[in-house]
């Protein structure tokens, strides 16, 4: 008699985990790629036009910091997307769907090891910023909440990217379908503040949400607290979040069924 093979969801994405972490050790050139741009771009505003830049109270390393950290995540996120898509063309969803495996855990693989990548990445610049004469001034509870709020932020980048990852055809096209991520940071309170731009982008910027992130994490790096932005920013994260989740594993299902 035949028996039925059970699968352990928890086993299975700490597996999958696990080679998703091997992939990116295995190709560390795309990582730091995504790492040194925006880093180059903040070395090149601070030193080349930090002098003609006014910030009002803030250094120009103190204002551009969180923008900068939202553009490397954005653009360290399409890891994710490429790896998701590169599991699809290459057949490996195919060849996990016959094996016993739970079906959520390549998923909950490659979104634990972004969680990882990105968390190391965000730590990188910080430290970089630091060296060029960064100085937050927040406490220990206020670092709590600024990881709290990149945790947030990271997991609404990873599932949208494997959104990508899973509707693109190429690795290529799932690299830039989420230049969105890199490019929204220019168009919020990240590099500039809000009130400087022309009328009709200063509504798009502040209605956004890199903005309430982006002025929370600063609030937060400087000893200010959280904000008046803090719950706007839970709240963009949130919803994306969930609609984002939700169509990841609605069309996953619809690739498992093909």
């Amino acid at each position: 008699m035949l028996t039925e093979t059970k699968t352990h969801p928890i086993r299975d994405s700490i597996t999958m985990f696990g080679r998703s972490m091997r992939t990116t050790l295995r190709h560390p050139d795309t990582l730091v790629t995504g790492m040194f741009v925006p880093v180059l771009l903040m070395l090149l505003v601070v030193y080349v036009f930090g002098g003609a830049m006014n910030m009002g109270e803030y250094s120009v390393v103190d204002f551009i910091v969180p923008g900068i950290l939202m553009q490397v995540l954005g653009q360290v996120s399409s890891n994710t997307a490429i790896g998701m898509n590169g599991d699809l063309r290459t057949g490996m969803i195919d060849r996990f769907r016959s094996m016993a495996i739970s079906k959520s855990a390549l998923m909950n693989g490659h979104m634990l090891s972004a969680l990882v990548r990105n968390i190391v990445t965000a730590t990188l610049v910080i430290g970089t910023a630091i060296l060029i004469g960064f100085r937050p001034t927040a406490n220990v509870f206020d670092w709590l909440m600024i990881l709290g709020v990149l945790v947030l932020y990271i997991l609404v980048l990873t599932w949208c990217a494997i959104i990508v990852g899973l509707v693109s055809g190429t690795a290529e096209s799932a690299a830039g379908g989420m230049m969105l991520a890199f490019i929204l940071p220019y168009i919020s309170s990240g590099f500039v503040p809000t009130d400087t731009m022309p009328a009709a982008l200063r509504v798009f910027a502040e209605n956004q949400p890199m903005t309430p992130i982006i002025n929370t994490l600063r609030s937060l790096m400087l000893g200010r607290g959280p904000g008046d932005d803090l719950w706007l920013a839970i709240v963009w994260c949130a919803g994306i979040l969930v609609v984002s989740y939700v169509v990841a594993v609605q069309i996953y299902k619809r690739k498992l069924t093909k």
